[in-house]
């Protein structure tokens, strides 16, 4: 009932930022938490970033200080600001949508980040 479409990937050089947006459609719960993942091929998926819907935020000890996470919480949406990339950081980044009511979690199809000169 909800889904979720990311978008802002792309190729960009180390150094660079990129902006990823992630938009809830359909059935949107009001109170959820909502988060990046991200996983290269042959590798787990892992949390990149979290955010409350009273907007508290949790950061993966490798992207501290250059990723930043928001949310327009009305519309559900959810952002990811990358700076200072670095070719460690290319992969495919997912969203996801805790529905704390529906105690369901929903993920998009994700976008792929690459990091390379």
């Amino acid at each position: 009932q909800v889904q979720l479409v990311e978008s802002g990937g792309g190729l960009v050089q180390p150094g660079g930022s990129l902006r990823l947006s992630c938009a809830a459609s359909g059935s949107t719960p009001s109170i959820n938490d909502m988060a990046w993942y991200r996983q290269d091929p042959g590798k787990e998926r892992e949390l990149v970033a979290s955010i409350t819907t009273s907007g508290g935020t949790n950061y993966a000890e490798s992207v501290k200080g250059r990723f930043t996470i928001s949310r327009a919480i009305a519309r559900n949406i959810v952002y990811l600001q990358m700076n200072s990339l670095k070719s460690e950081d290319t992969a495919v980044y997912y969203c996801k949508l805790y529905d704390f009511a529906r105690q369901t979690t929903y993920w998009g199809q994700g976008t792929q980040v690459t990091v390379s000169s």
